[in-house]
């Protein structure tokens, strides 16, 4: 199960679609911080299973603090209860919502011992997922690559903490060790970190994408409905290669359909092969590392951070 005991940073691997596999949870996991991914990664629930196998045998042999799978809670993803079914079976320590929080998968996962995390972008969100129950609610702040909200992360923790006691993690442009320990400082228990492991070695992101997010700055990124239509975060120069005029009168795009959208990523759909996503925190990455190498790093950030904090009068 989840055991914060073998975290060397509070840090989670936040689970992003094409580009968390089991090479990059468990790099994540041996780390010392919390590895996760999509269950729609794979094609299959069958697939899914075998990634989980493959996961569970890698990470055999060492004390780690658990892994985790996002599961997508959306009417249009038909796989939601097989692949339920499975984490079940196989005992996934962390289950990661999204797009809906109900009871009764709550209910499921605690059957077993496992605990559930839910995104969510606004204060309204958090309540509801509160109510159904989770153990931790994912504060997806400003900034934040993917389907990001557009509060203000020292505004939208400290709501949520005025009404939920339990696990809180904040996501949004974190890159560095430093960053993390402004997240604890603020109040959020982990990081929820995802651009900063676009870029490492284990990651299945194409070398175009890893290159395109070195070579980004804050201002790069695009906070637009015109690519799925729902509001995320993406890297401008994908959206240009891709040939698409980001212009205030162009409303032709249809709600994104999530089952369709990501169940069928060997069809071409821009929205996800093509048009690529990332945090504002792009300016602090320059480089590919190992994970190993990374958390190393992040590590000895957070501990100079720390270090800086103490120096002022308490």
């Amino acid at each position: 199960m989840f055991n914060p005991d073998h975290l060397r940073l509070p840090v989670v691997a936040a689970p992003m679609f094409l580009v968390s596999g089991p090479a990059l949870v468990t790099a994540c996991c041996r780390a010392g911080i919390v590895g996760t991914f999509p269950a729609l990664n794979q094609r299959t629930a069958e697939g899914f299973e075998q990634w989980l196998t493959e996961i569970e045998a890698d990470l055999n042999d060492v004390d780690h603090p658990g892994f985790g799978v996002n599961l997508i809670v959306h009417k249009t993803n038909p796989r939601l209860q097989e692949d339920l079914d499975i984490c079940v079976k196989h005992k996934v320590p962390l289950i990661i919502t999204s797009l809906g929080a109900v009871p009764e998968l709550v209910e499921a996962v605690h059957s077993y011992g496992g605990q559930v995390f839910h995104d969510v972008i606004n204060v309204r969100h958090a309540k509801k997922a509160a109510a159904a129950g989770v153990d931790g609610l994912i504060a997806v702040a400003a900034g934040a690559g993917g389907h990001a909200g557009t509060i203000n992360p020292f505004g939208l923790v400290s709501e949520i903490r005025e009404f939920f006691d339990k696990t809180i993690l904040l996501s949004g442009c974190q890159s560095t060790g430093g960053d993390v320990a402004a997240a604890t400082a603020m109040g959020a228990d982990y990081s929820y970190m995802g651009t900063r492991f676009i870029c490492t070695k284990e990651s299945a992101a194409d070398a175009e994408y890893k290159t395109m997010i070195e070579d980004s700055n804050a201002i790069d990124i695009v906070y637009t409905d015109k690519v799925s239509g729902v509001n995320a975060n993406f890297l401008r120069p994908s959206i240009e290669a891709a040939g698409m005029v980001l212009a205030d009168s162009d409303h032709d795009k249809k709600p994104i359909d999530f089952g369709k959208e990501l169940l069928a990523p060997e069809e071409g759909s821009k929205a996800w092969k093509d048009i690529w996503s990332a945090g504002q925190g792009v300016g602090a990455i320059d480089n590919s590392p190992s994970v190993a190498a990374l958390v190393n790093e992040l590590s000895e950030q957070y501990k100079q951070a720390l270090a800086r904090v103490g120096q002022y009068p308490r």
